[in-house]
């Protein structure tokens, strides 16, 4: 629900204060007041210049092309309408749960939490402004899945249907592999040189490990070493380069060492066995059929939502 109003009296007086207020709580004292001009109420809950122009710089920040007003205003009334709607259902992340998100991404970009808000604070933007879009993606995306479950499934003929047509054979050669990850451990801050013999220790384990009976009798006796439980994973749930390596090595033999936080790590290969049950060709259409599921989905039901929201423009749209 749209409305463009030139606000009356009665309500500017009830309204326009303690928005007034939560703002200046929220922005700080600091803040010019330019920057508190409301743009637009969402629910009862506004949408200020200044917030629109803290996204402009965040976009931009991203790399997005000149960032057009309206659609950022678009964006964030969806944000509103999509935290108001996921809290009607429970979806209501806490500060952490975000925070965790933030620091996240953060890792991804190979920076700490604190450096990532000190690169966005000396571009002029708020951390708050990103945590909300952060905020707003968790719960449109957790609301959805768990709304929309049993619609968003995509069914095993659909996707060898997708993949026949694709030109490609469901039925692919693809394997499973059961491995046990093993690791010869060098404390943090050590010197190179003890990295390079741990790893020429791996390398003369490599020639003498011929199963995995072996290498469990090995690495569990041995100091500062350590071999996990047997993890199972099919060719799809593999990155190309490492099912190379697994389809390079023999039964029972280890992978070449690579060097780690934790020290030298192998791969002790227990078995490789063919499979039709995933293969990444599989996998690949599967998710992009799912992609496009959510997508539809989500778009039609934030429709839905922003359509019964109460939007108010107090100047004019």
């Amino acid at each position: 629900m749209i409305m463009t109003t030139a606000w009356l009296p009665t309500r500017r007086t009830s309204l326009l204060p303690s928005s007034l207020l939560a703002l200046v709580l929220l922005l700080g004292g600091g803040v010019p007041l330019y920057a508190q001009t409301i743009a637009v109420m969402v629910n009862g809950e506004p949408i200020t210049n200044f917030d629109i122009e803290q996204r402009v710089k965040l976009n931009t920040l991203s790399g997005a092309k000149a960032p057009d007003r309206k659609a950022i205003l678009d964006e964030l009334i969806d944000e509103k309408v999509k935290i108001k709607e996921a809290k009607k259902f429970g979806v209501d992340p806490s500060a952490s749960d975000v925070d965790q998100s933030f620091n996240g991404m953060a890792q991804r970009m190979r920076l700490s939490g604190d450096q990532l808000t000190k690169v966005l604070e000396s571009k002029g933007i708020r951390p708050d402004t990103l945590r909300q879009r952060i905020k707003a993606d968790m719960v449109w995306s957790n609301l959805v899945r768990g709304r929309f479950k049993e619609s968003l499934q995509v069914g095993e003929k659909d996707v060898a249907a997708a993949v026949k047509e694709a030109g490609g054979s469901a039925e692919a050669e693809a394997f499973e592999y059961r491995m046990q990850p093993v690791v010869l451990i060098v404390p943090r801050g050590a010197p190179q040189s003890e990295y390079d013999a741990r790893r020429k220790e791996a390398e003369s384990l490599r020639e003498r490990v011929t199963s995995c009976e072996e290498a469990n009798s090995y690495f569990k006796s041995m100091r500062n070493a350590a071999i996990r439980e047997i993890v199972v994973k099919t060719s799809a749930d593999l990155p190309q380069a490492l099912r190379d390596i697994l389809d390079k090595t023999a039964i029972g033999h280890l992978t070449a060492p690579e060097v780690t936080k934790q020290g030298v790590e192998m791969v002790a290969l227990c078995g490789r066995k063919a499979t039709t049950v995933d293969t990444p060709k599989k996998r690949e259409v599967r998710d992009k059929m799912y992609v496009q599921k959510y997508e539809a989905k989500s778009k039609a039901y934030l429709a839905e939502v922003r359509k019964a929201a109460m939007i108010e423009y107090p100047g004019g749209k």
